[in-house]
């Protein structure tokens, strides 16, 4: 059974942050958390492992920055397909068959041209080889996630449809403006998912950028565009800086709290992103029973 099939059962549990949770197990600030793959990769397993017990059945990989444009950055690009490549491996080890592996793809971190320097054919290698690796390692479904850019999302939704079978998610990050929700890039929910669905997204959705409260609106104005499977992935509120570090003050009861509305709103694959934690996913994972027993 894949994922898609899954779905059609019902609501499906995802697992929380990487980098916030990597924080707190030791990386440090400013290195690569994508290093951790193949350096620290028993705890990369540990948290994977983690997110699994808690009740997740969806787990990402830790592979979000791993494209040649980031890993250059630390002069990683020569290892982009083992840390990929592992980087699904891991996830698949630690899921044990209880969860679907899911391929974090992120943006390249380039503005394309004629806002920056980076050809559009050049974008579609670096998703390509990317989304090659980390489908030879095991995953089970590639999410690209954290988009802004509608042009560099639809290159890399036609990059993963074009170089393997799997499933392809596609999640932007949003913000409340004045003017409606929007990306930093000024793309609004309903042509995001016009946009994505043309390019042959199976799973729309949205992840950081907002706690759970602010996707429960999102969520209803992505559902009035769209009548398929959508994916939440939902900060553990907003951030606060507090003596140069950023906090997260959301806590998993609340979370929990916040799991019938955004149900109610027709989400369909609901985890966490920064700041949330296997105990979030875990109080999340009860509130999902708790929701199912009353709509039976």
């Amino acid at each position: 059974m894949n994922i898609l099939q899954r779905l059609k059962e019902g609501v499906l549990l995802s697992d929380g942050a990487t980098g916030t949770m990597l924080m707190a197990m030791g990386l440090k600030k400013g290195d690569c958390p994508e290093r951790w793959t193949l350096t620290n990769a028993e705890k990369v397993k540990e948290l994977h492992s983690a997110y699994v017990q808690a009740g997740a059945r969806m787990i990402l990989t830790n592979s979000f920055g791993a494209n040649r444009f980031k890993l250059k950055k630390y002069d990683l690009q020569d290892q982009l397909y083992q840390l990929n490549c592992q980087a699904a491996s891991n996830a698949k080890e630690a899921a044990g068959g209880k969860a679907f592996v899911a391929a974090s793809v992120g943006p390249t971190g380039e503005l394309l041209k004629p806002l920056g320097p980076v050809e559009e054919a050049e974008a579609i290698d670096a998703f390509k080889e990317q989304i090659v690796a980390v489908a030879d390692g095991g995953a089970d479904l590639i999410l690209l996630e954290t988009m802004t850019d509608l042009k560099e999302a639809t290159l890399a939704i036609r990059a993963a449809k074009e170089n393997t079978d799997l499933p392809v998610f596609c999640t932007f990050t949003y913000n409340l403006t004045k003017v409606g929700f929007r990306t930093i890039m000024g793309v609004d929910p309903d042509k995001a998912v016009k946009a994505s669905l043309e390019a042959g997204a199976d799973v729309i959705g949205a992840n950081c950028g907002e706690g759970m409260e602010q996707m429960i609106p999102l969520v209803k104005e992505i559902r009035r565009s769209f009548d398929g499977y959508i994916l939440v992935h939902a900060n553990a509120g907003m951030p606060r800086l507090v003596e140069g570090e950023t906090v997260y003050d959301e806590t998993p009861e609340k979370m929990a709290e916040l799991v019938a509305e955004i149900l109610d709103a027709g989400v369909n694959i609901v985890g966490g992103c920064c700041g949330t934690t296997p105990e979030h996913t875990a109080a999340m994972a009860k509130a999902i029973g708790e929701w199912k027993d009353k709509n039976k």
